[in-house]
């Protein structure tokens, strides 16, 4: 069938009524950055958002007037991905506001509190970045595939999609946090083998590969990356400027329009051609 943004999905039920709605999404870490910018794309495409967020209410309110103006719909949850219960809630409060999910994007990460050399770095940081950049997302991702499967599928067979937001931390060294890098190695790991268990039942899974992203994140080393990426003579990157959170949602987009029907495990690079191996 034609592609028409989110907003047309055609579907049907066990019955075989026509059952023709907005896709929806849930979004971990959708109050800003990335998350925000993603949340935004799925909404120009007229798709309705989760906007989960852990701790700040006031930019997740933000985030929602914007999907909004955007010319989508979604709500604002609550939860730390982190958390068992949490993670239920959102799953729970999302699929009794639209329905069902159509799209789960494990976007929520942090970073390490302090940059600590490989030698002298503690458990401390290590188990919070676990917590939330991975057991949080293997449990979720759990948790939605179950949910997905019991949905009908649409036109095409599809019963859902799952994207995973990485890094290019999964293959390049960080000598000062190696917590952040080898858990977003574990994360790609984790596309790989959701990909294998579920696309037989008609949920395809995907990984985002994010470079130097301007966000909060990365707003205490902005002067090193303007160097690294812009002033110097040749450049980390062959795309000479930093990414933008919209870069990364419209990839997310893409997907969740079903541009990728016959592609799952797939790595998508949204880094300005860091990966690129240059001489």
């Amino acid at each position: 069938m034609p592609y028409d943004g989110l907003a047309r999905v055609g579907r049907r039920d066990f019955a075989g009524e026509d059952m023709t709605s907005p896709q929806t999404a849930l979004v971990t870490g959708a109050s800003r950055g990335i998350g925000r910018g993603i949340a935004l794309e799925l909404a120009r495409a007229g798709g309705r958002v989760a906007i989960n967020y852990a701790g700040n209410a006031k930019a997740a309110a933000e985030a929602l007037a914007l999907v909004k103006e955007a010319g989508g719909d979604g709500f604002v949850v609550q939860g730390d991905i982190a958390v068992a219960a949490d993670r239920e809630r959102l799953v729970a409060e999302t699929v009794a506001k639209f329905g069902r999910i159509d799209l789960l994007v494990n976007n929520a990460g942090v970073a390490p509190t302090v940059r600590a050399d490989l030698l002298d770095a503690g458990e401390e940081s290590f188990d919070r970045l676990y917590a939330i950049n991975l057991k949080g997302p293997f449990f979720l991702t759990q948790l939605v595939a179950k949910r997905m499967l019991a949905q009908a599928p649409d036109a095409e067979g599809c019963r859902g999609r799952i994207v995973n937001i990485t890094s290019i931390s999964v293959y390049t060294a960080s000598i000062n946090r190696g917590d952040y890098c080898m858990v977003k190695a574990g994360l790609a790991m984790m596309t790989k083998l959701f990909a294998d268990r579920l696309a037989n039942d008609g949920i395809n899974v995907y990984e985002i590969r994010p470079g130097v992203i301007a966000t909060d994140m990365t707003g205490g080393v902005k002067e090193k990356y303007d160097k690294l990426i812009i002033q110097d003579e040749r450049g980390i990157t062959p795309i000479r400027r930093w990414g933008k959170p919209e870069d990364v949602g419209r990839a997310v987009r893409a997907i969740a329009e079903g541009r990728f029907p016959f592609s799952t495990g797939a790595v998508f690079d949204v880094d300005g051609g860091f990966h690129l191996h240059r001489l």
